[in-house]
C-alpha cells in the first residue's frame, strides 16, 4: 500500500515504535509519541503497525500480498463481466451481418 512516505521511512518508524513500546503502558501512547517525533499522523503509524502485524502473522487478517491478489482478481472479474455484456450484442450484430446478401 504505497503512500506519501518512502519505504525506508516507514521501516524506520516501525523500528522506532518497537523500541519505544516497552517505555509506555499502551500501544496507543507509544504510537502517539513516535508519531509526534516523526511528524506523522498517529493513525497512519497505527495502521502501518497493524499491517505489519498481519503480514507477519501476529494478527489475523488478509496479508498485503493477499489483498493485492484480491484487487487484481476483482479487476479481472470486472473486465470479464464487461466482455460478457458485450458478447450478446456483438453476436446479434454479426448474425445480422451474415444474413445480409453480399454486395461484392
Amino acid at each position: 500500500m504505497p503512500g506519501p512516505y518512502p519505504d525506508e521511512f516507514r521501516q524506520r518508524a516501525l523500528r522506532m515504535l518497537s523500541e519505544a513500546r516497552p517505555d509506555y503502558k499502551t500501544d496507543h501512547a507509544a504510537i502517539k509519541h513516535v508519531a509526534g517525533k516523526l511528524g506523522v499522523n498517529p493513525e497512519t503509524l497505527r495502521l502501518r503497525k497493524k499491517r505489519l502485524d498481519v503480514d507477519e502473522g501476529r494478527q489475523s487478517g488478509a496479508s498485503s500480498e493477499a489483498q493485492a491478489e484480491i484487487k487484481r482478481l476483482k479487476k479481472q472479474i470486472a473486465e470479464l463481466e464487461k466482455a460478457n455484456e458485450i458478447l450478446p450484442s456483438a453476436s446479434v450484430f454479426f448474425a445480422t451481418e451474415l444474413g445480409r446478401p453480399s454486395t461484392r
